[in-house]
């Protein structure tokens, strides 16, 4: 996603970059996962404007019963859904399952949400008149869908997206398609109308094509900030449109004045290196005390030393599996040695241990002497370390980024967690827990780059519905007080 196609290309080049197929492969193996045929963003939009009314007028609980059956057709198939995710995404096979699981639970939370943020309301007024507060569903809303969670994330749109009554387009990344494939066909399998669960299969050019659509009446986009920033640009001046944004994250996570060392490097570690890095929740900068700093660095570099980097379904099972693809292990190691020449001193190296396959090992890296460090998401396992003075200083080090996702403080009193809280700018700010620890029953989202305040999760239902105000009376009673002629003064 990175603007709009250039209308005075040709058609005929157009067509001939594009593939008629897309094939998906393992980023462990190279083995082929999946192929498919790239679809036509007009075709399916048009597909989903025709089923969108009938699925609009139907009750609310209809339609929540519809997503307690796909949540059951998700929960049966389990199995084969959390070896897809796994094989096609790279990550460990327990970490696919938490997936699965994630997908299930979003339906009864967001049953939850729409209950409690977009409810049905009646007050009673003077002279027996009534104030309503409803909500109405957008129509069609476009859902662009990322690689690094490519069930849960665009899930977490889809679900209450149909809850609301709108009808979906889905655009899986194309480095996860069969995920994307497998989910629509759950919605499916359910009995979710095919026309309002709709499936486009391509890559940037027909997630493009799907984001400039007449016929979608908003857009629920999951990915990287610069991506987030090209469709602002492109929605600039559709402000009857919707748009959602969920984007990166240059994270920080502070420790200071840590008494449990061990537990504040299982903390540390889980917060940058889960998911080989590939989560916008991930810590990417570890701000400490300068001079006090040296057992908690050691802790998290014994503890680098014993994770485990494999293949999904290795044993005994590994902490982090690959990055997507070459493409992007490649870039996060050309973003090492960019922190290496601007004076970043390894503590741990970046490794690409096979040769032609995307594993990278957890790296570490001290950045407190790097001239021009870059605000910049490095989505992959590297943690830049970054000492600092004073608590004070920590505060002003965590907010030297454009970005606002996550934050977390480690140790501490309450008083000095409350300064944390009241002074650094994220979405999500956590004490004592990883920077990854936000729960789907909160709203999820950030400031700055990182989000167009249109937080997700439980949140979701604020942007997948309208509210509509209501003044009602039974029966028609008017007058006018002010400013009319005394009618014994006209004439005849």
């Amino acid at each position: 996603m990175h603007g709009q196609v250039d209308e005075s290309e040709d058609a005929a080049e157009q067509a001939s970059r594009t593939p008629a197929e897309l094939v998906s492969t393992e980023p462990a193996t190279g083995a082929e996962v999946w192929r498919g045929a790239v679809g036509d963003a007009a075709a399916e939009v048009a597909a989903a404007r025709s089923a969108w009314p009938a699925w609009a007028a139907l009750s609310l609980a209809y339609r929540i019963e519809a997503l307690r059956r796909f949540a059951n057709q998700v929960r049966r198939r389990e199995p084969q859904f959390a070896e897809l995710i796994a094989r096609e995404s790279g990550k460990p096979l327990w970490e696919a399952k938490t997936e699965v699981a994630a997908v299930v639970n979003k339906v009864d939370i967001s049953v939850n949400a729409y209950a409690e943020r977009t409810p049905h309301r009646k007050l009673e007024a003077d002279l027996g008149n009534r104030v309503a507060v409803r909500h109405k569903p957008h129509g069609v809303l476009a859902v662009l869908g990322p690689y690094n969670f490519p069930a849960h994330l665009p899930n977490g749109h889809i679900v209450p997206a149909l809850i609301a009554g709108n009808a979906v387009v889905f655009k899986p990344s194309e480095k996860t398609p069969a995920t994307g494939a497998f989910l629509v066909d759950c919605f499916h399998q359910a009995g979710v109308p095919e026309g309002v669960v709709r499936l486009l299969i391509g890559g940037p050019e027909q997630g493009r094509a799907l984001a400039g659509q007449r016929g979608i009446d908003g857009l629920l986009f999951t990915g990287s900030a610069r991506a987030g920033m090209a469709l602002h640009r492109q929605f600039a001046d559709m402000p009857h449109k919707i748009l959602a944004l969920e984007l990166g994250g240059n994270n920080p996570l502070v420790a200071w004045s840590v008494r449990d060392i061990d537990a504040a490097a299982k903390i540390i570690v889980q917060s940058a290196y889960l998911t080989a890095g590939q989560r916008c929740t991930a810590a990417r900068r570890l701000i400490v005390e300068d001079g006090e700093e040296a057992e908690l660095i050691a802790a998290i570099r014994k503890l680098i030393d014993r994770l485990i980097v494999g293949e999904p379904f290795a044993e005994p099972a590994p902490f982090m599996g690959s990055v997507i693809d070459n493409a992007a292990a490649d870039q996060v190691q050309e973003q090492w040695l960019n922190l290496m020449m601007k004076g970043g001193n390894p503590l741990r190296r970046l490794d690409r241990p096979v040769a032609d396959r995307p594993f990278l090992t957890p790296g570490l890296i001290d950045v407190t002497e790097a001239k021009e460090r870059p605000d910049e998401e490095i989505f992959g396992p590297v943690l830049q370390v970054i000492r600092v003075k004073d608590f004070e200083a920590a505060i002003d080090e965590a907010n030297a980024t454009r970005y606002g996702l996550a934050a977390s403080l480690l140790g501490g009193s309450p008083e000095l967690y409350d300064r944390f809280w009241a002074n650094v700018r994220a979405g999500v700010i956590n004490w004592n827990k990883p920077t990854n620890g936000a729960p789907s029953t909160a709203p999820f989202g950030g400031v700055g780059l990182s989000g167009n305040h249109r937080p997700s999760a439980f949140y979701a239902a604020d942007y997948c519905a309208y509210p509509v105000t209501s003044n009602e009376a039974d029966s028609l009673r008017a007058a006018i007080g002010q400013g009319l002629r005394d009618p014994n003064m006209l004439e005849d």
